[in-house]
C-alpha cells in the first residue's frame, strides 16, 4: 500500500487541487489523498509522491494534474439516489412544465453527473410518464474518463441494484455479458459534456431545471457564489434548482427562493 504523502507533497496537492477545480481539502484529508492518489502512482510508473509533484510541476504536466484532479473528485452516485427530488421532478416539476411549454424542449442539466446514474434517472422518468417526451438532456463534469462510462451507459449488477426498481431494468435495459446498457434511444437523447464549474463553460441552452447535489459542500463560500451566480445566468426565470439536503442557496444568493416540493427542497430562480 501507498504510505501518506509527505508534508510538503500533501500541501503541494492540496493547493493544486484548489487551483484546478476549487476543491477544498484540509490538512487532516491526507488520507483522501492516499487513497485517491495511490493508484494513480502506481498507474504512472512513479515510486514516490516527490515524483509524483515533480511531473506535476514540469511544463509538460498538465495532463497529469487533470488526472490528479479527477482521480479526487468524489464520484458516489446511484440511481435515484435520496429519491424525493426524483419524486418532486415526476409529480410537480415535469407535468407544470410540460403544460407551460406546450411541446416546446425543456432543458434539463445534470450538472455533477458523474457515472450518468442521476441523468439517466431522470430520462427514466420523462419516458415514463410524458406522452410526447419533449425534454432535452444535458449531463456534465469534470472528468473525461467518469463522462466516458457515463456516455456508454453500461453499469454492472451491483451498480443496477443500487436504487433502480426491477421494472425500469427490464424496460430500459439491455443484458450484454455479465453487465447491464441503458438503451441505444435513451442514451442518444443525453448530451454528455466536460464542464469544470470553476472554469470555461461552453454553450449551454437556458436551463429549466438543474441537479447539482452534494458539490456546494467542497468549495469555500466565495466559490459558492460564484457559481450559484453562473448558475441564475444559464437558468431560465422561474426555473428550480436541486443541491444536497445539506446544501442552500441561503446567505449565498438572493436569485433564488426556496421551495417546498413533496418531502424535498428546490429553490426557483426569481426574476
Amino acid at each position: 500500500m501507498t504510505p501518506p504523502p509527505p508534508a510538503s507533497a500533501s500541501v503541494y496537492l492540496r493547493n493544486l487541487i484548489r487551483q484546478s477545480s476549487a476543491i477544498v481539502l484540509d490538512e487532516n484529508k491526507d488520507y483522501l489523498l492516499q487513497a485517491r492518489l495511490g493508484p494513480l502512482l502506481l498507474r504512472e510508473g512513479l515510486g514516490s509522491w516527490e515524483e509524483l509533484v515533480h511531473q506535476l510541476d514540469r511544463p509538460s504536466g498538465l495532463p497529469l494534474r487533470q488526472r490528479v484532479v479527477e482521480a479526487v473528485t468524489t464520484h458516489e452516485t446511484s440511481f435515484f439516489r435520496d429519491i424525493h427530488p426524483f419524486d418532486a421532478f415526476r409529480d410537480h416539476i415535469l407535468p407544470a412544465l410540460a403544460a407551460e411549454r406546450r411541446g416546446a424542449p425543456i432543458q434539463v442539466w445534470s450538472a455533477a453527473s458523474s457515472t450518468g446514474q442521476e441523468v439517466y434517472s431522470l430520462a427514466f422518468i420523462v419516458a415514463q410518464h410524458l406522452a410526447r417526451p419533449v425534454v432535452q438532456f444535458t449531463a456534465t463534469d469534470i472528468s473525461n474518463e467518469i463522462l466516458a462510462r457515463a456516455r456508454e451507459g453500461r453499469f454492472s449488477q451491483l451498480e443496477v441494484n443500487r436504487g433502480l426498481p426491477a421494472p425500469l431494468l427490464i424496460k430500459f435495459f439491455q443484458r450484454e455479458g455479465l453487465d447491464w446498457r441503458v438503451k441505444d434511444e435513451l442514451r442518444r437523447g443525453i448530451d454528455f459534456r466536460v464542464l469544470n464549474l470553476i472554469g470555461a463553460w461552453p454553450a449551454l441552452p437556458q436551463m429549466d431545471v438543474v441537479f447539482l447535489r452534494n458539490v456546494l459542500i467542497y468549495f469555500d463560500v466565495a466559490t459558492k457564489r460564484q457559481i450559484l451566480g453562473r448558475l441564475a445566468a444559464q437558468m431560465r426565470p422561474g426555473a428550480y434548482l436541486f443541491l444536497g439536503a445539506v446544501e442552500t442557496t441561503l446567505n449565498l444568493s438572493d436569485r433564488f427562493k426556496e421551495t417546498r416540493l413533496g418531502k424535498t427542497t428546490a429553490y426557483v430562480l426569481v426574476q
